[in-house]
């Protein structure tokens, strides 16, 4: 068996195996775009309820006399 141990000037390399190699490069939007959390395009409940409060609170201070 072969000492796992590295010596004080030995460098520890890691091997690419030909199956670990893509055969063309990656497309670095589509791995972006998996990556990333898609959902769907609408608010939130809560920021519905908050977006519902702030247009209350301002047809509330908002004058009548227009």
């Amino acid at each position: 068996m072969a000492n796992k141990a590295l010596a004080k000037r030995q460098k520890m390399t890691i091997r690419v195996e030909p199956s670990q190699k893509a055969l063309k490069p990656r497309n670095p939007i589509a791995l972006a775009a998996k990556q990333r959390v898609a959902g769907s395009h609408q608010k939130s409940v809560s920021a519905q309820r908050q977006m519902e409060k702030r247009a209350l609170k301002k047809a509330v201070n908002e004058p009548e006399d227009k």
